[in-house]
């Protein structure tokens, strides 16, 4: 009713104009949204989890005892579900089972850290082992820490 008043009280060449931008507009957007419903490749494949708010995501589930809390959501939702901390996703992984599953068979994938300009320069093009993302280079250099290590716990 008053978009029909508002199109009467303009000029002709006005109203064509409206009409053209609310459908150019319309028309982006079902562009853009056809086109991310297409590309599942592009979300993130995430176990099950609680449903999230927009911006705080799932931390209004967490109380002041956070253990206890994950333990009542595992109990709706399984041993791995997907938590949303703000806009973070995180996987909460609550039983032996999974945990051991994740840390052995998928380690490369769930326990590397993405590169980035800061700790490339800090560590020297990540020669370091504590900022660098994994790789041979970094699974031979924690074995030969660790065989320091031991060596010397033992002989001192």
């Amino acid at each position: 009713m008053a978009a029909s008043l508002l199109l009467e009280l303009l000029p002709q060449q006005w109203q064509l104009s409206i009409t053209s931008l609310i459908l150019l507009a319309v028309s982006v957007v079902l562009i853009f949204w056809s086109r991310h419903r297409r590309n599942p490749s592009s979300r993130l494949k995430l176990p099950p989890g609680p449903t999230r708010l927009p911006i705080i995501g799932n931390l209004h589930q967490i109380g002041r005892l956070p253990h206890r809390s994950l333990g009542a959501l595992a109990g709706w939702h399984g041993p791995v579900m997907a938590l949303w901390l703000g806009t973070v996703p995180v996987v909460v992984l609550s039983s032996p089972k999974a945990a051991r599953e994740a840390l052995k068979v998928h380690d490369p994938e769930c326990c590397s850290r993405s590169p980035s300009a800061g700790p490339r320069m800090l560590s020297y093009k990540y020669k370091d082992v504590a900022f660098s993302p994994y790789s041979n280079y970094v699974r031979d250099m924690r074995k030969l820490f660790l065989y320091l290590y031991i060596y010397y716990y033992i002989y001192t």
